[in-house]
Formats: C-alpha cells, structure tokens, sequence
C-alpha cells in the first residue's frame, strides 16, 4: 500500500468541483481511497479520520490532495486523475466567450452588463454580504444561497432591498421557484396557481412535492431564508414575498411555509397578509401545530381539491419491530429534521439534537445519544468548507454504517430529497447503505428497520417512483409525507416496547 499527501498553498477550488475531482479519483484503477479538498478545519478533522497525516502547516486555502492506493503504479494513475480533474474544472470555469472580451469584475458589472433582475449569491458567507449589497446596488433581486451570514448582516442587508425595491432571498436560501425557472435545490412540479412564501427549503420542497401529487401546480416559490420569521429579522423578506405575489396574476393562493418562528412576528405577518387580499393558508411548524403534510390537506380541502392518499410503500418484515430502543433520524434536510423531532417528541418525549433549540437537549459535538436523536446533516457547523449534504453525503453515510453496529439503535429515520441540485442517484447510494446497515445489524443478531422520507416528484430527474423502488428493494419503508414517514418510525419503536 502506497499513501501520498500533498499540501498545494493558495490554489482554491470551490467545494462541490472539488467533490467531483474526489469521486473522479476514487474510481481510477489502482487508488483504494482519494480525497482532494480544501485545508478547513472540518476538511482536515475528516482527512485525519481517514487515516490521512495532514501537515500541520495546512490553510484553509489551500489544498490538499491525500490518496491511498495499492502500489506505486496505481499511485501514478491516481495523480494522474487529480491532474486531469483539476484541468477540466478550470477549462469548465474558464469560459467559451469570445477572445476580445472582458469579463465583468464584479456581480454589479454582471449584472448592468445583462440587465438581469435576479443574482445568484453562493460564496463563502464571510464574502457573500459584499456581493449582495453589489447586486442590490444594480437593481437586481438576490437569492442569497451562502449560508454563516450574521444576522445582523442579514437585517441591514434586507432593508438595503426593500429601500430598491428588490428581494433578498435568504441568506441560506436553498430552494426557490420564479417564474417556472429552478434556482437552488428545487423539484420539477406542475405549473399552476399557488405562491409559496418559504422560511425553509426542505419544507417548502415537500409542500411542492405534495402539491403536485395531488394534481396542483405552483407559481412561484420564493425563499426568504430560515431566521426571516425570527424576532431579529421580523419577516422582512415574508411580508415583501406576500406583496410580490398579492401583485401577480399567475398566483391564485398562497401557502406560508416556516420553521417555528417568533409568535408575534408571525402574528404580525398574518395581519399584514390579511389586509393583501389573498387567500393564505400557513404550513407553520411548531409545539401544538399542525405537520406539514397535515397543514397542506387543510389547505386542498380549503381551496376545494381532493385530498389523495400519498405514496408509501412499507416493508413488512419490519411489522416484528426492531429490537433497539431508540429512534436515530439523520437528515440532510433541516426543516424535515425539524417537523420529525416535533412529530416523534409527541410519543417519545425527549429527543435529542442539533436543531439549537432546548440546551438541555443539545447534543455533543459527537452528535451522540443513547437515546432518541434527530441530527441535521446541514446545519451551519457541518457545510463550513465543505458542500451540502443533498450534494456530499459522506458525513451521513459515515453515521449511517456507525448506528448499524450501535444496540441502542432501534430504527433508522432518513430523508431523501430529489430535483434539481441533487445528487444525480441519491437512492442507488443511499439503498446500498441501508442494505450494509441492516445486513451488519443481522449479523449481531439484531433486527434494523430503516425508513425514508422520500421528497421528490415523478419528474424529478431522478424520478421519484424508481428511487422508491429502489430503496423499498433495499429493504426500507418509504414515505411522501415526511410526517407519515415519522409516525410510522414511532410506531416500530412502539412494537419494540
């Protein structure tokens, strides 16, 4: 076995091409393991945790390229791969355009040059207010997908908008809908009349999802960022959203969608919506609320549609129940982890997590409990230098292999969200460890049932139907509704009891 670990200062690639020139490299003949990513400090923590020795040196600006292979010869064929790799995201990113012309230097420039009217901010956050205040500057809405913004930031960056008479979408804007165009993560549904105003990006996806199983399409989905209905931010990029669509003709109703927000923010917002001459029906998470699956039914029958019966498939092996005591949720969605914690804490009391809310619940910077856990793969801690885990989910996986082989484990909880931005098969990877983990849980004699929160629709590129094929064939319980999804993992724990 031959290990080979290169430090190359200063040559920044950002984290996503960077996971592609890792995947490119692991599969070359010879290499038994490749990572090529920037120094951060969670980089360097996963690299160490692969065996790698990093030097001690290492900046997050620069680069590390660390392989392991079989011998000399498959050594040369790895770094012949991360040579190949690194050319093509540079000639990729490099441009086709015409010889003798300049680029712009800045996003404003960008955007005067093409009299675009929305700017798509993705940088590290410790740069992303500039270039916001850049594309306000030149008249154009922003969705501000970055993530790590100060909240303070966010405030004077929301006002600056509202003063141009432009929206800032975010910061940690993930999904959004404009116009039939997909910006961020963001599933392919029907066209039709309902405005989505979203503090969340995986809610406001599985609102559309379940929209678009029951026949009824969407006119826009405008995302204002996770902490917009907080009392810092006091629903700034909401109350403008609500504005926006009370102004189109395409939008006929409106669901709100939310993490729990600030009582009397929301409070505040409901009154100012009610003044708009709207129909607005509100997908609001918290204590004694509605699920958000619950929240769309009310708002169908509302508006006159039938409710349908959604997807599921369940295994039913799995009827015996697990022979753990405790419910393991690991997301990559965070308002689907938020709705999970809220629906399983109604039967399981305590929940442990990394959803910042209860201190007294906190989980450890392990991210483990012997009891009940929901952890958010994408919570701000977790995507610094790194890509999101709907792109990258190593982290989860790594967790995924460890719950097998953990006693107290009694069900696994997973979502899988599809569309666009996505990883291209999630259900091929993520069937491949469900089928480990429950094969390693057999083998110690325990029963694991797994169960998947399936957000997707049947013209999502990865098609929605097939991936629940797949991961039904892995041996997984698979759900539309991430609220059914968590029912049905309390009720195998229940059995277990």
């Amino acid at each position: 076995m031959t290990v080979h670990v290169e430090l190359r200062r200063g040559a920044y690639h950002d984290s996503v091409s960077l996971l592609q020139v890792s995947r490119a490299v692991a599969g070359t003949a010879g290499v038994q393991a490749a990572q090529v990513a920037m120094a951060t400090e969670l980089n360097v923590e996963v690299l160490t945790g692969m065996g790698f020795a990093v030097p001690g040196a290492a900046a997050p600006n620069d680069l590390v390229v660390a392989l392991r292979a079989d011998d000399d010869s498959g050594l040369a064929a790895g770094l012949a791969a991360v040579e190949d790799a690194l050319r093509a995201i540079s000639q990729s990113s490099a441009g086709t355009g015409a010889a003798d012309e300049v680029p712009p230097a800045t996003l404003g420039s960008a955007v005067r040059r093409s009299g675009a009217t929305l700017a798509l901010v993705s940088v590290p956050g410790a740069h992303a207010v500039t270039e916001t205040y850049d594309a306000i500057a030149a008249g154009a809405s922003v969705m501000l997908f970055s993530d790590n913004v100060a909240v303070e930031d966010e405030v004077r960056l929301k006002d600056a908008a509202a003063a141009a008479d432009v929206l800032v979408m975010g910061p940690d804007c993930g999904t959004a809908l404009v116009g039939g165009v997909a910006l961020g993560f963001a599933n392919v549904v029907r066209a039709g009349p309902v405005g989505i105003v979203a503090a969340s990006g995986t809610g406001a996806q599985q609102v559309m999802c379940l929209l678009d199983a029951a026949g009824v399409g969407v006119s826009h989905c405008l995302g204002v960022g996770g902490r917009d209905l907080t009392a810092a931010v006091a629903g700034r990029s909401t109350r403008q959203a609500l504005r926006a669509l009370a102004e189109d003709p395409a939008t006929g109703w409106v669901v709100v969608v939310s993490k729990p927000p600030d009582a009397d923010v929301l409070a505040s917002v409901e009154h100012q919506a009610s003044g708009l001459g709207l129909r607005v029906h509100w997908a609001i998470l918290g204590a004694g609320r509605a699920d958000l699956t619950a929240a769309v039914e009310a708002a169908l029958a509302a508006e006159g549609v039938d409710v349908p019966a959604w997807p599921a498939t369940t295994v039913d092996a799995d009827a015996a129940g697990p022979q753990g005591p405790s419910l393991r949720g690991l997301f990559c969605g965070g308002t689907l982890a938020e709705e999970t914690m809220l629906v399983a804490a109604e039967t399981l009391g305590e929940v442990r997590t990394n959803l910042g809310h209860d201190p007294g619940l906190a989980l450890g910077p392990d991210l483990r409990h012997d009891g009940h856990v929901v952890v958010d793969f994408g919570a701000d801690e977790l995507t610094r230098g790194r890509a999101h885990p709907m792109i990258d989910p190593t982290l989860r996986m790594e967790r995924i292999a460890a719950e097998a082989t953990d006693p107290t484990c009694g069900v696994l909880l997973l979502d899988l969200v599809l569309g666009h931005g996505a990883h291209p098969d999630p259900a091929g990877e993520l069937a491949d460890a469900i089928r480990d983990a429950r094969d390693r849980a057999s083998a110690a004699g325990r029963r694991l049932p797994v169960v998947v929160s399936l957000t997707g629709t049947e013209a999502d590129p990865q098609d929605r139907a097939e991936c629940a094929r797949v991961l039904a064939a892995a041996g997984a319980s698979v759900f539309l509704s991430n609220a059914a999804a968590t029912r049905h993992a309390v009720a195998l724990l229940g059995g277990a009891r």
